[in-house]
């Protein structure tokens, strides 16, 4: 989706992708949003439009529904509590107030992706993150109880994959993406001694 102008056969650096949306929210007079809040943008849109929870684990590649349920709960209830009273409406023929998403602070600093973009008062710049270290993946704060650490090595056939984990705090987070980075490193490590041994 996003290749290298220098490779196409390989994907643009991350952190590229990244400057481009600021570049472009920049010149629409938008809000800042980060190129991972799109995800959680387009999975909110899609529970909002009836897509089951088990597919949208699936396409955006949590390891389990339950993640995605943990991460998008606040959207799930109300889903629950739409439906109760959907059929209260049409099996006991009522008249009850059908219940709409309650933004969290966090989600209504930033507009829907889709929302229409319009100059708004000087805001401040967000604060630089860290530049990790190569090979130590990434850390996101997904809402206020939960952390996403990631990691996208390539594997010995050339192509890349993403790993997940999540945790509570940015300090457990840590700790499982080191041991999820070192186990997969070690996982990679041997498919490539097998693969040199088949060919000698």
């Amino acid at each position: 989706m996003f290749p290298s102008p220098q490779n196409p056969d390989v994907p643009r650096y991350p952190t590229s992708v990244g400057d481009i949306l600021s570049i472009l929210l920049k010149r629409a007079g938008c809000k800042h949003v980060r190129f991972h809040d799109l995800r959680h943008t387009f999975a909110t849109m899609a529970l909002e439009n009836g897509m089951d929870v088990k597919t949208l684990s699936a396409t955006i590649g949590h390891v389990s529904a339950a993640t995605t349920l943990d991460i998008y709960s606040h959207m799930t209830d109300t889903m629950q509590m739409q439906a109760a009273v959907s059929i209260d409406r049409k099996i006991g023929g009522t008249n009850a107030q059908m219940p709409v998403v309650e933004q969290t602070p966090k989600e209504s600093v930033n507009p829907p992706v889709n929302a229409p973009c319009a100059p708004t008062e000087p805001h401040p710049e967000p604060v630089p993150r860290k530049i990790r270290k190569s090979g130590t993946g990434c850390l996101y704060q997904i809402n206020d109880s939960l952390w996403e650490g990631s990691f996208f090595p390539r594997l010995p056939s050339g192509k890349r994959k993403k790993f997940n984990v999540y945790a509570e705090t940015k300090e457990q987070c840590e700790i499982k993406l080191a041991e999820m980075i070192e186990r997969v490193k070690a996982e990679i490590a041997e498919e490539k001694d097998k693969l040199k041994k088949k060919m000698n």
